[in-house]
């Protein structure tokens, strides 16, 4: 004797089924008539801070007042034209022997002005671990590299074999605990974005 549930299969694959045409994609996303100012305020509501500057010289100048005191901190800078950094990162073999970073400046390729994320490229870092477990992140993008949404910004993403990119947005953060946000919760406690242009 067929079950319940068996006799509802039945009539379920029995009932007819309209034809319906498949969704239109939406693949244009939402476009900004400012993508800059939108990026800037994006990334203000997660917690961090974006800068411009005319080039690298203001950029250098600029850096050290927006930053924690790094008197006695390690800090690494894959841009030293833009921040000195205290070590070279290229004799370090063991990533655990970044546990104590204070500052990490990293290039960053592009930015998303709905989400405020950047797009890392791994085989830029050095050690994949870098944006993630120094205390205060410094990510350079050139001026003007701003797309409107992640339409445009997977648009943009070359892939010619295997490899590693992040798209990073804001410091880290969580509210998993009473619904209590905490900056820095697992990973940097503090994100600038630098936009810097050319020199004038």
């Amino acid at each position: 004797m067929p079950s319940s549930r068996d006799a509802i299969l039945k009539a379920v694959r029995a009932a007819p089924v309209p034809a319906a045409d498949l969704p239109v994609a939406f693949t244009q996303g939402i476009r900004y008539p400012d993508p800059q100012a939108q990026f800037d305020e994006s990334l203000k509501t997660v917690g961090g801070k974006s800068l411009r500057v005319a080039g690298v010289r203001a950029a250098r100048d600029l850096l050290p007042s927006e930053l924690p005191s790094l008197t006695g901190r390690r800090v690494c800078s894959l841009l030293p034209e833009v921040l000195a950094p205290s070590f070279d990162l290229a004799e370090v073999a063991d990533p655990h022997e970044l546990e104590d970073v204070w500052v990490a400046v990293l290039p960053g390729e592009f930015a998303v002005a709905e989400n405020a994320a950047i797009w890392v490229r791994g085989d830029r870092l050095g050690h994949q671990v870098i944006p993630f477990i120094t205390q205060h992140l410094v990510l350079v993008v050139p001026a003007g590299q701003v797309v409107h949404n992640m339409h445009e910004a997977y648009d943009r993403l070359k892939f010619t074999g295997g490899g590693f990119g992040v798209f990073i947005s804001g410091p880290s953060k969580t509210a998993d605990i009473e619904q209590s946000l905490v900056i820095g919760a697992h990973g940097a406690r503090s994100l600038r974005v630098v936009f810097v242009g050319p020199e004038e």
